[in-house]
């Protein structure tokens, strides 16, 4: 190499070096700047919530602040009782209310997987593959709707719905007391929870319902920050939080105790013209406003409840905040374009740009909502030996 091309590269290699240097620098020091206004952030935050920044709402969403869970209050027409609750925990655990014999409601909603079964999609009867992914029954008795769709309006509907369910239990409400009716044990049971031995397929939903009030969160980290406990959670937690609050618009249906407005929404994911298709709160009420939207889940133990969205496809958070994080693109074949099901996407939804910054805050945020469900083993069942379960 001769001198000339020897200073042309020493040249070359030192304006590289420079770039590169001024590069890392520029984002060292926008890093910086932005570590710098997000501990900003977290301080307003450690202050009284009203002092925290407003929400992010869209016009037709009002503010429904953010609390610990309240007290779970039972129906008059099914008060809670002790002997009831211990009840409808054997009634939840016994396959005998199945037309199988081998289902239970623990089946779908298995207290060591999130109160779910961890499944894209639930098996039921005849090992018949459920439509839509099995939902927790964690704080269900906080909801005005059950199920994805909203067909049930109540615990004890729902429970009898899913003992009916052809690709669920598959037992008919005629029949569903006959597997229990002639164990002495359960008629006992029974007579300390509703004065008398009679079995009927209203006092079984009834007892599964009490069961399933009881079953909530246990405290987290976040409720510990709102109780007043600022160091519950990590300095990035509560930057999560402030974007969940405004540049992540998650309060737009994610809010409340539940954090979850309890409403039906179409996130563009009814699959129309595909295989996995599905018209969601359209198949109960007809409406045609309704097709592709589902019930918003609580976010609460989210980290314990996946997989995701109704059709069961999206296994991690981050996935699913990359998706909201778009827009929630809706892929719907062109030949259903004239098609009057045709859905329309929540105008909720919107792309938002949030920086890797924003979307790692708010995992780390689902974090500290989220608390291991009790530990909870099934109970002796009358009549049976556990062997036989």
């Amino acid at each position: 190499m001769d001198a000339r091309s020897a200073i042309l590269r020493s040249t070359f290699l030192i304006g590289l070096f420079a770039a590169v240097l001024g590069v890392f620098f520029y984002q060292t020091g926008l890093w910086s700047m932005q570590a710098d206004a997000g501990s900003a952030v977290v301080q307003v935050y450690k202050g009284p919530q009203s002092g925290w920044p407003a929400p992010h709402l869209s016009d037709s969403i009002a503010h429904r602040p953010l609390a610990p869970l309240p007290e779970v209050e039972y129906p008059d027409d099914n008060p809670y009782s002790e002997a009831k609750e211990a009840l409808g925990k054997k009634l939840f655990f016994d396959p005998r209310l199945s037309a199988s014999g081998t289902l239970a409601c623990a089946s779908c909603h298995d207290p060591d997987l999130g109160w779910s079964d961890g499944r894209r999609r639930s098996f039921g009867h005849a090992r018949r593959e459920g439509r839509r992914n099995s939902q927790t029954v964690l704080n269900s008795a906080y909801y005005d709707h059950l199920f994805w769709d909203g067909r049930a309006e109540s615990l004890e509907e729902q429970a009898m719905t899913a003992i009916a369910g052809p690709r669920e239990m598959n037992q008919g409400l005629n029949l569903v007391a006959d597997g229990i009716r002639n164990v002495p044990e359960y008629r006992r049971l029974f007579r300390q929870s509703f004065g008398d031995s009679t079995i009927t397929v209203q006092r079984i939903a009834q007892a599964i319902a009490t069961f399933e009030r009881g079953i909530t969160s246990r405290t987290s980290d976040f409720d510990r920050f709102l109780q007043g406990d600022r160091d519950a959670m990590t300095e990035r937690q509560i930057y999560g939080l402030h974007v969940f609050r405004t540049t992540g618009q998650c309060m737009n249906c994610h809010s409340g105790a539940l954090l979850s407005d309890d409403r039906f929404h179409n996130l563009g994911q009814s699959h129309l013209g595909r295989p996995s298709e599905d018209l969601g709160r359209f198949l109960v009420t007809g409406d045609t406003s309704d097709v592709g939207k589902f019930r918003t889940p609580s976010l609460r133990d989210v980290t314990y409840t996946g997989p995701y969205l109704h059709h069961g496809l999206i296994f991690s958070l981050r996935e699913v905040i990359d998706m909201y994080d778009r827009g929630m693109p809706q892929i719907i074949p062109r030949k259903e374009a004239d098609n009057p099901l045709y859905p329309q996407k929540s105008p909720l939804l919107e792309p938002l740009d949030l920086s890797d910054r924003e979307i790692e805050a708010l995992l780390d945020f689902l974090e500290a909502i989220s608390t291991r469900p009790r530990r909870m083993s099934a109970p002796d069942l009358p009549g049976l030996e556990r062997s036989d379960v």
